[in-house]
């Protein structure tokens, strides 16, 4: 499995992590640039449970 890279740019709290090893990992890298994309457009430099959600919302999940 691949490894999880949290920390490049963000934040990552553990109720963020927990959701995001929740997702299939043959979409985890799209996820995850949606996920840092709502947080830079929020302003945040902290990645949430629920930006996470809301990226899931979108994808359909």
């Amino acid at each position: 499995m691949p490894t999880l890279d949290y920390f490049e740019d963000f934040l990552w709290t553990d109720e963020a992590k927990i959701k995001y090893r929740n997702i299939p990992y043959f979409v985890r890298s799209k996820a995850r640039l949606r996920i840092e994309q709502i947080a830079q457009a929020s302003g945040s430099d902290r990645i949430t449970a629920e930006i996470v959600e809301q990226a899931r919302i979108e994808f359909g999940q």
